[in-house]
């Protein structure tokens, strides 16, 4: 008798702990280091960068010269909302004859915009307004917004 009831104790508390697991999911795109090599700064077009990577979801909407690819990283625990734990953004920006002009991954760290890495042939970068804002909503975005809830 005892035997089966701490089995029934260890089979609860493995189910327990099991559903306090946290589940994570992934939103948006952001292209592999090894995707981006396959584009050159200075020679690749947008064509050839649609071809390597495809087309992103967001554009550069004063200068359209930018692609911005987006991506989140969400963790659910038990009941409790989901949070947003890590968002980057890389930002492929044009010249007006639709060549590659900057390559750069941008993340957070201490709520700061900070390049992860960069490939430039200018040193101001446009458009970093705008990935400012895509990194500076972190948090403040709620699972209904991502879920079309209302």
């Amino acid at each position: 008798m005892t035997r089966k009831i701490a089995l029934f104790v260890v089979l609860g508390v493995t189910l327990l702990m099991g559903a306090c697991s946290p589940i994570y999911r992934n939103h948006g795109y952001v292209p592999l280091e090894e995707n981006l090599a396959q584009i050159t700064v200075g020679k690749s077009t947008r064509q050839d960068v649609a071809d390597a990577i495809g087309r992103p979801t967001s554009t550069g909407l004063l200068e359209g010269s930018g692609w911005y690819y987006v991506g989140s990283r969400w963790k659910t625990v038990t009941w409790h909302a989901p949070k947003e734990i890590k968002r980057e953004v890389v930002a492929i920006s044009f010249n007006d004859k639709g060549v590659v002009s900057n390559v750069e991954r941008f993340g957070l760290a201490q709520g700061e915009v900070v390049p992860l890495s960069r490939r430039v042939t200018e040193s101001n970068v446009k458009g970093i307004g705008f990935i400012r804002q895509l990194l500076g909503s972190i948090g403040r975005v709620n699972a209904g917004q991502i879920l079309g809830d209302n």
